[in-house]
């Protein structure tokens, strides 16, 4: 089935502090010399909305990709391999957002060199926006590093069949190499063998073979 485009509106992590600053404006007008019937379920609906924004704060258990898509270890991942593979038509594709990534795309080409391996991920997003990508985690390094997310035209190629892949806590593992010898770093990976990687997975039309 295709893949979500957008992260659902009650999972956006800026929606319970967009929701206090509309009650808090709305305290302007509804004050507790306000009809019964209007300023106490306004009362309970802006303590719920403070809770709602305390209970974020909250350490919780991290996930693995987190709620953001990024990588903590590829510990408990199974990892499906994207070796090169030659073809006639290039597929090497740029990293977008690479810009703002500079430090992590830094520190990954310090520990594993420039020619390193990357995880691609699925319903990665960052904090302010729900759009989903597909994330970029560098992985030659000590530990992963996000890098970028995929372009808008390469991601809707691969989305759905990454994604199927995903749900089965799969993600596909392609060569990656950091370009430039200084700031700013690039980053381009080589999808050549994808297609190849993701059919011997079982993983077709955005669903995965022997899966109802």
């Amino acid at each position: 089935m295709p893949a979500p485009r957008r992260k659902p509106l009650l999972a956006w992590e800026p929606l319970p502090y967009l929701v206090v600053v509309v009650l808090l404006i709305a305290t302007t007008v509804i004050r507790p010399e306000s009809p019964a019937w209007l300023f106490w379920p306004f009362t309970i609906a802006l303590v719920a909305a403070v809770a709602w924004v305390v209970a974020g704060l909250v350490p919780r258990r991290r996930t693995n990709p987190d709620q953001w898509g990024d990588l903590a270890a590829l510990d408990g991942l199974v990892v499906v391999d994207a070796p090169h593979a030659d073809r006639e038509v290039r597929a090497i594709a740029p990293v977008n957002d690479a810009r703002r990534h500079q430090a992590a795309i830094e520190l990954a080409r310090l520990h594993g060199g420039a020619d390193q391996a990357a995880v691609l991920v699925p319903r990665a997003n960052r904090w302010l926006t729900r759009r989903y990508r597909i994330g970029v985690q560098l992985v030659g390094g000590d530990r992963p590093r996000h890098a970028g997310f995929l372009s808008d035209a390469v991601d809707a190629h691969w989305r759905d069949r990454l994604d199927a892949l995903a749900q089965t806590r799969r993600y596909a593992r392609v060569p990656a190499r950091i370009t430039g010898s200084g700031r700013p770093f690039g980053v381009e990976l080589d999808l050549s063998g994808l297609e190849g990687a993701l059919t011997d997975a079982g993983v077709t039309n955005g669903e995965v073979a022997g899966e109802d």
